[in-house]
């Protein structure tokens, strides 16, 4: 301070300058400016340029002394096979990248593409479509966002899209060929989900698809797998027009590493997804302007007039059910997970019954949640990913499932605030049917390679809405079998009119709409398997107590779960078990945890009379369905057969 008083002023700080590293890297912020002289160029220098991956033709060995150029070619000649058109025997000009991203006369300069065809010349020949081929999530996201109505971010990151108009599976409108083949290996008529078309309209139909895909600027492709055991594994490519459906897709099946994309070669599988444009109504077999056909000679899907994106996933699930048992593989529509001791359970169950709930378990391995397959191995994932229900999704109750719905899973059809993007898991205003699709990875305890030991349980689950079933039985084998061909459970319908009685849903192998041989072929492998490697059945009703629905109440959680922690340690195997009349069920008398006077369903009905009339009509409805199963042979003779239905309610 001065001596007058006025304070004297300090001298400025001096700049700390850091020394230039020997690389000639300055780490002040008083570096040279960047070389670009435009906003374009500058983002040229933002983004690193990444090496393609690009499947092969028989080349694998001389792939890494192919130039860029050279792989691109082989990826794009691949890929135009695919997309050719039947009539004009070759495929599109293809380009690679994002047409919003060309230079005026950098696509015919810069990209290799197939000879023109040479007949039927048509305007197609004219135009080259760009194809987008498996890009990643955050590309992927860009291409949602800008270019497809619907597509937003939500506050925890994950893309919320719209599936149009068809918001759940059209089953009505799913077709197989019927060939000289199919004819005699799948399971046609009554009960099944096989509804037939000829070779001709499914060209016809291709055709229509093909040539939409092939109008389009852009296509997405993916080149994917199916199933995590690697001797068994399934190529597919799928391609598609909307970033929705690649990254669907992206995350349902398993993702190749780069080093595998370079082998990948001719996919087993394709799947054309031209869902926005219709197929054509007066068209032979077609009763609506959706049509969803499976060509298994062919080794082609194709998809008109739909959306949804689960007609892909479910459609591959089909596939997986006709080639898998051709190598003596049981496909399954189960979850799956495995202790820390490798003690693996299978769930089977239809919608509503807690599978998804049940299988995921914090103190098991995840190995995935809806397809399986079974093989001399033991059991592995069909797919890369997990595709939830989210109507009334909440942390507390499913709290793996709630986490995973981040950046890069996809939300479909939900609600959310227009502000903040918080989602509103319990607004129904555009389906119930709200879904969310992840990849398997996003859940903590998935078990990565999807694949575990043979399994040592396999629980089927109901939810008994008539209130009759034990909370819990162990099933013989044939008793096993005939609850799995049966695929039971029973649903409160119309409840918001008031109308209290339930209805029975019976789905044979817990999946009916998926499978492709007549479902005895299913369980008899089922049996062969679990007793070729000592798996014990149960079966678990997770649904009415003390009453049908409207006078008892639904078993507790907390219940199952004690239930099932109790077959998974092996310890109710040594319980003391009761045989209950007309189902002939062995149920424990008691489960740690558990209160005993709840196995014995009649126990915890007041009205007795009431019970056994209940009990008798719920056998009856069994028996009803069973009949379409009564005149096929299971295994080389009739005696497992005789068992089988011996099984069944008595009375």
């Amino acid at each position: 301070m001065a001596a007058n008083g006025v304070p004297t002023p300090k001298s400025p700080l001096a700049r700390i300058v850091t020394q230039k590293q020997q690389n000639g890297i300055s780490h002040g912020d008083g570096g040279k400016t960047v070389k670009a002289q435009t906003i374009d160029e500058l983002h040229s220098l933002q983004k690193k340029k990444s090496a393609p991956t690009t499947p092969l033709d028989g080349a694998q060995g001389a792939f890494a002394a192919l130039s860029d150029d050279e792989r691109q070619k082989q990826q794009l000649k691949s890929i135009s096979a695919s997309l050719a058109s039947l009539t004009r025997e070759t495929g599109p000009k293809l380009v690679k990248g994002d047409p919003a991203k060309a230079q005026p006369g950098a696509r015919v300069a810069h990209h290799h593409h197939v000879e023109a065809p040479t007949i039927s010349v048509s305007d197609s020949s004219l135009k080259f479509t760009h194809v987008l081929y498996n890009l990643s999530p955050g590309e992927l996201y860009e291409q949602a966002i800008k270019y497809e109505k619907g597509s937003f971010i939500t506050s925890t990151g994950a893309l919320a899209t719209l599936s149009g108009a068809k918001t759940g599976r059209s089953p009505r409108d799913k077709r197989v060929v019927c060939d000289d083949t199919t004819k005699d290996e799948l399971w046609w008529g009554k009960g099944s989900p096989n509804i037939e078309m000829d070779e001709q309209t499914f060209l016809v139909n291709r055709e229509r698809a093909v040539d939409y895909l092939n109008s389009l600027d852009k296509v997405f492709v993916n080149d994917q797998f199916l199933n995590w055991d690697p001797k068994n594994r399934i190529k597919v490519r799928i391609v598609s027009a909307r970033a929705y459906h690649s990254l669907f897709m992206h995350n349902m099946c398993i993702r190749p590493t780069p080093e595998e994309l370079e082998n990948f070669g001719t996919p087993d599988f394709t799947i054309y997804n031209a869902g926005q444009f219709p197929c054509n109504r007066f068209t032979h077999y077609m009763t609506s302007s959706t049509s969803i056909d499976l060509n298994l000679a062919r080794r082609e899907m194709v998809i008109l007039g739909t959306q949804y994106a689960g007609e892909m996933k479910k459609g591959l699930f089909s596939v997986m059910h006709y080639l898998m048992p051709k190598r003596q593989i049981l496909s399954l529509h189960s979850g799956c997970n495995m202790g820390k001791d490798g003690d693996v359970a299978l769930f089977f169950g239809l919608s509503g019954t807690g599978k998804t709930t049940l299988s995921t378990d914090n103190n098991r391995y995840l190995i995935g949640d809806d397809e399986h397959c079974w093989s001399d191995a033991g059991v592995s994932n069909i797919e890369g990913g997990c595709y939830a229900k989210c109507i009334d999704l909440s942390k507390e109750k499913e709290p793996e499932i709630w986490n995973a719905i981040k950046f890069g899973t996809v939300l479909e059809n939900v609600v959310f605030d227009e502000h903040d993007r918080e989602v509103d898991y319990a607004d129904k205003s555009v389906t119930e049917n709200t879904r969310a699709a992840y990849p398997i990875e996003f859940i903590p305890n998935a078990k990565i390679p999807c694949v575990g030991p043979h399994p040592k349980n396999v629980i089927l689950l109901a939810c008994d809405a008539f209130g009759v079933l034990p909370p819990v039985s162990k099933l013989t084998m044939a008793q096993t079998m005939y609850h799995f061909i049966s695929g039971y459970t029973a649903l409160v319908a119309g409840t918001e009119d008031g109308i209290k009685e339930p209805t029975a849903t019976f789905s044979a192998c817990f999946g009916a709409a998926f499978i492709m041989l007549h479902p005895t072929k299913y369980a008899a492998m089922l049996a062969e398997k679990m007793q070729k490697h000592g798996a014990t059945g149960w079966l678990v009703n997770t649904g009415w107590s003390g009453g049908s629905y409207g006078y008892g109440s639904r078993i507790k959680l907390p219940y199952t779960r004690k239930i099932i922690d109790a077959i998974h340690s092996g310890s109710l195997l040594n319980a003391t078990f009761e045989k209950t009349e007309v189902f002939g069920l062995e149920i424990p008398t008691e489960v740690e945890g558990v209160p005993s006077e709840i196995l014995r369903p009649e126990n915890t009905w007041s009205d007795k009379k009431a019970y056994k009339d209940t009990l008798l009509k719920l056998g009856g409805l069994f028996k009803n369905n069973f009949e379409t199963f009564t005149n096929y042979k299971i295994g080389t003779d009739n005696k497992l057969t005789e068992e089988i239905l011996a099984a069944g309610p008595q009375f």
